[in-house]
């Protein structure tokens, strides 16, 4: 029977060590979370909120397909209760000394990021989730298409604004101004950034769409849903030109975007 030695145990060591550590820290995000119960069930009722928002005052004046629904809320979800309070959770920690006092500990930067910000991802996965139930038993959708193009959607939405959270810190000079600082990001995201159709923008507006990485989540949301995208561009001819892998590339080049960014930005100490 083969064993592990040397240097392969220390690696196995180092990661469990790790993931101990996250944890910790997770559980400790998630503890101030629950204390705040206002804040509770904004990140577990939104969802529910904005499906009868949807259902009732829909965007263009008619119903919402299936897919809309669970878009839109997944789209919403990456932008605000991952985004948005993850900014003024990192800004607020900053300030409280707490991310200068766990660099001088044990955890390491990564870890650190990816403990603070499990809660916050979390919460955005459940309503993405909540998004596609609704969208199932209120409007009729069936089960996703392509699921591995939804999941993939979610995971490098949820990759690439944690990482531009991160970044934005560094604009961020305390958990107020956060409503400020954050604003770019939100309201480009959500004009140009796939929530209304792409064809009806202005043309140069288009081309900015193009390569936002809101846009690009939407589009493999809406494949993944239902096999074509919002303009009914069927799947085998949106992959013919491209279209997949242009949207994997720029969401994967968003997140080195969005590494680079959080590593050279992100401010770990108040500023004096």
């Amino acid at each position: 029977m083969r064993t592990t030695t040397g240097p392969e145990a220390t690696l196995t060591d180092r990661l469990r060590g790790s993931a101990k550590r996250v944890g910790a820290l997770a559980r400790a995000e998630a503890l101030l979370l629950r204390r705040n119960p206002i804040a509770l069930l904004n990140a577990l009722g939104t969802p529910l909120l904005g499906v009868a928002l949807l259902n009732a005052f829909p965007p263009d004046g008619a119903p919402l397909p299936g897919a809309g629904i669970a878009a839109t809320l997944a789209a919403f979800a990456l932008l605000f209760p991952l985004y948005y309070n993850l900014v003024t959770t990192l800004v607020a920690r900053r300030e409280e000394l707490v991310l200068k006092r766990l660099r001088s500990g044990e955890p390491g930067d990564r870890e650190i990021l990816l403990g603070t910000a499990a809660p916050a991802v979390a919460i955005t996965w459940w309503q993405c989730i909540i998004g596609v139930i609704a969208a199932m038993v209120l409007a009729g959708m069936g089960a996703p298409v392509y699921p591995v193009l939804v999941v993939a959607a979610v995971v490098l939405g949820t990759v690439v604004f944690g990482l531009l959270a991160a970044a934005s810190t560094a604009m961020t000079r305390s958990v107020e101004m956060a409503q400020l600082s954050t604003l770019p990001v939100v309201l480009i995201s959500m004009v140009a950034g796939g929530l209304f159709p792409v064809g009806i923008l202005p043309g140069p507006v288009q081309w900015v769409a193009q390569v936002l990485p809101l846009t690009r989540v939407v589009d493999l949301l809406w494949l993944g849903f239902t096999g074509a995208t919002r303009d009914g561009t069927t799947a085998g001819e949106w992959v013919a030109p491209g279209g997949i892998p242009a949207a994997l590339l720029v969401l994967a080049a968003w997140v080195i975007v969005g590494a680079v960014a959080s590593r050279r930005f992100m401010r770990w100490e108040p500023r004096t």
